[in-house]
């Protein structure tokens, strides 16, 4: 079977892990994924953020890496990719409110093609009308209100796991992704085998 190709929606400040582990770990396995930011071109950086628990009452954030976009924004085009994931961190918080991202996310939940998210991705989703209402998704815990609101079920998952509802991948935050890795894996039909 040919890879498969994924539409990864970032902004400013994702989450550093969110961005690179998965982008290499399914490239390591032949699919393609395309990281894109609104109105950044092909070999433009985006600042990333890493963000970490230390005792707080809350994450703390720190500059990460500097993450290069492959693919114009302007030129994607929907119809080519397989399926959508959204990256956490700081990104969602404001490219959920640009109105091509909700026009692309709505493409794929109308499509019915897999959607991915993790931690603060999910903002992305309940941006859009309909597209988590009746699903379970997890999700880093503050994102919670979000999702019952928009008519999702949240769902508390440990941190290194996923949740799985039909074609809908999510996971609490980075030090989950093996597992959402694994399941993303599953829902696009890739195969690994051992010998």
């Amino acid at each position: 079977m040919s890879g498969k190709k994924i539409l990864m929606l970032c902004g400013e400040f994702t989450e550093e892990y969110e961005i690179f582990v998965f982008q290499q770990g399914m490239e390591a396995v032949g699919h393609t994924v395309h990281v894109v930011c609104p109105d950044k071109k092909k070999g433009e950086m985006i600042q990333t953020s890493l963000h970490d628990f230390e005792g707080h009452q809350t994450y703390i954030e720190r500059f990460g890496h500097l993450a290069e976009i492959n693919q114009t924004f302007s030129e994607i085009v929907l119809e080519d990719y397989d399926a959508v994931y959204c990256a956490g961190g700081r990104g969602p918080e404001y490219i959920r409110t640009d109105k091509r991202i909700q026009t692309m996310v709505r493409h794929f939940h109308e499509t019915g093609k897999p959607i991915f998210t993790i931690c603060h991705g999910v903002q992305i989703l309940v941006a859009v009308d309909g597209v988590i209402r009746g699903k379970k998704v997890a999700a880093l815990g503050a994102c919670e209100p979000e999702v019952i609101l928009a008519g999702g079920t949240y769902i508390d998952v440990k941190p290194h796991e996923a949740y799985v509802d039909g074609t809908m991948v999510s996971a609490k935050g980075w030090t989950g992704l093996a597992a959402f890795m694994r399941e993303c894996l599953k829902v696009l039909g890739t195969e690994i085998r051992h010998t």
